[in-house]
């Protein structure tokens, strides 16, 4: 049998990146995955999944040397974010303010995990196993078992990085507390007549926000929050007839489009009961999926990353079993709580404008304009947004 100090199964963003940062404290690490992310070249057409990558999660690139590969290939910075429901309560955050030069990249989600994907194939310390299946996990009080469509492998310590739909997770009867929202989102590429913008914007509508994310040249990515009667209906238009209703209910500062692409997925929350059970853990999207309406999806994750990392190094500097049971829980104490406070403040954003009321309508662009005159409290929260 193949052993290993960690196996990670699930080898995308927040897998490959818990990956390569546990092996660089000089664990021996598996991945397993059923399909590695295709290659790059400059004529491809931009993917419709894409992050908003804040500026922990960029140092955590960089930290993982991914980063500048990154930049040669494409990405968007943004220095502003601008956030309204009438046009008297628009209220923009600057990265000026909180003396940074820009508040995130808009980059393809693709991309990132092929450039963690071009580190882990040279790392002496990490094997890939792609195409490869989990099937099963044994946990005894010294090791996992798991057993795949092709061998058994044994581990100190799994990391379930598998996703929302998590099969870790299943396999080791950990539940989870959640729902559906009503809404469902519709991603759509466009090609713009403005070149790339330094801003990315979100107008709250009745019906649901209605947001710009820039890209690199004349393109940005739209997204459009709606029942799912709706988003059906819109999924099913002709690209032509798309970009005349993107004219028609999109504000006129994003200009005239020309619709490229689009996708539509439901709106789901999940949260974990537990991020750990015995050596097996949970990270990213298998331990907590938010309401993508501020972008934090990936950045949680990141966060999870650099936590796990972070308690292994110091049970590591401090002469403990890392992988026993009572140290991995301080992982969980950590994160558990900072997921669900932004996953809690995301909902009360979410339901606070989905809200029809005329009352509740006057409070919400009151708090909007009350936000834009108190700076302290205005940069403090896009600080703690930026994960700095």
């Amino acid at each position: 049998m193949n052993q290993f100090d960690c196996v990670v199964v699930g080898g995308g963003m927040v897998g490959a990146a818990s990956a390569l940062s546990l092996a660089e404290l000089g664990l021996k690490i598996a991945i397993i995955e059923k399909s590695a992310p295709k290659d790059f070249t400059p004529e491809q057409a931009f993917d419709l999944r894409v992050s908003a990558i804040s500026i922990a999660s960029e140092q955590l690139l960089k930290q993982l040397d991914v980063w500048q590969q990154l930049q040669q290939w494409r990405m968007c910075p943004y220095e502003r974010l601008g956030v309204w429901e009438s046009e008297q309560s628009y209220t923009e955050f600057n990265a000026t303010d909180i003396k940074q030069t820009h508040l995130g990249h808009i980059i393809e989600n693709r991309l990132i995990q092929l450039t963690l994907w071009q580190k882990l194939q040279q790392h002496s310390n990490i094997t890939l196993l792609c195409p490869e299946t989990l099937i099963s996990i044994e946990q005894s009080t010294t090791d996992v078992e798991l057993t795949l469509s092709t061998s058994i492998i044994k581990a100190k310590v799994v990391i379930g990085a598998d996703g929302a739909n998590s099969y870790v997770r299943k396999l080791m009867n950990i539940g989870t507390t959640g729902w559906d929202y009503a809404q469902s989102a519709m991603l759509i590429n466009v090609k713009t007549d403005k070149v790339q913008q330094n801003i990315t914007w979100q107008q709250f509508l009745p019906s649901g926000p209605l947001a710009m994310l820039p890209m690199p040249g004349n393109y940005a990515s739209l997204v459009c929050y709606h029942d799912k009667d709706e988003i059906k209906r819109l999924s099913a238009l002709s690209d032509r007839h798309l970009t005349q209703e993107i004219m028609q209910h999109f504000p006129e500062r994003l200009g005239k489009v020309d619709v490229i692409n689009k996708a539509a997925f439901p709106l789901t929350r999940r949260h974990a009961n537990q991020y750990h059970k015995g050596r097996v853990l949970l990270i990213g999207d298998a331990a907590h999926t938010i309401n993508p309406m501020a972008g934090q999806g990936v950045n949680l994750g990141f966060k999870d990353v650099k936590a796990l990392q972070h308690v292994i190094a110091k049970a590591i500097g401090n002469g403990e079993s890392w992988h026993e049971p009572q140290v991995l829980r301080r992982y969980q104490q950590q994160r558990r709580t900072d997921n669900l406070l932004m996953m809690t403040t995301m909902d009360a954003l979410y339901l606070s404008f989905s809200h029809i009321s005329p009352l509740a309508k006057l409070a919400r662009n009151a708090g909007l304009m009350m936000v834009d005159k108190l700076p302290n409290i205005k940069n403090k929260a896009l600080a703690y947004a930026c994960g700095i």
